[in-house]
């Protein structure tokens, strides 16, 4: 178990444990979502201060609590100004996401097409998300982007995934409106 002390983490972890023993996945991606809109408004839980700090040339991810009994990974991702993803999934993994602080931009796709390794996606249109919001993302409705839309200030996110989430698909367009997909390794930034 990776654990981080921060102000609230003991309840942060007790409410995701309680949320994580739920028997299906989507009742476990209700509960974590609720659990997470609680915890963020609460102003007992505050997140330890290196997610506040962003790197200058690509989002952070910070893991800050792993479990090992149950299989579930919480990582705070710190979005500098403009800074965001690609087009990419969580590799068959659901997902709950929410905005602690800042404001982000999050495109849904569907995939609607398949040729071998070539892809055809269809936005569902963009929502920004502010401090509280969450949203979660179940395998087959897994494919996004996420952006920090502002020029001037940094975005915090909290998400909390099935398991350990080292790498993912990403999408890379082609000019006839096709995508390919590309395996990409994800990395962790230091918590300290």
């Amino acid at each position: 178990m990776l654990a981080i002390e921060f102000p609230g983490s003991t309840r942060l972890i007790e409410e995701l444990d309680d949320a994580v023993r739920n028997d299906c996945t989507t009742s476990i991606t209700d509960a974590l979502r609720q659990a997470l809109c609680r915890l963020m408004r609460d102003q007992a839980v505050s997140l330890p201060a290196c997610v506040y700090q962003a790197a200058t040339d690509h989002y952070a991810r910070r893991e800050i609590y792993r479990s090992e009994d149950l299989g579930y990974s919480v990582i705070a991702m710190t979005w500098g100004p403009g800074q965001g993803t690609a087009l990419h999934d969580h590799c068959g993994m659901w997902c709950v996401e929410g905005v602690w602080h800042g404001q982000i931009e999050v495109t849904p796709y569907e995939l609607v097409q398949r040729e071998a390794e070539r892809f055809r996606f269809e936005s569902r249109g963009t929502m920004l998300a502010g401090p509280g919001s969450a949203g979660s993302l179940i395998p087959p409705h897994e494919f996004h982007t996420i952006r920090n839309p502002s020029d001037s200030a940094i975005a915090v996110t909290l998400h909390i995934y099935r398991g350990c989430m080292t790498s993912c698909a990403v999408f890379n367009p082609s000019a006839d409106g096709w995508y390919a997909r590309d395996q990409r390794q994800l990395s962790l930034d230091q918590t300290h």
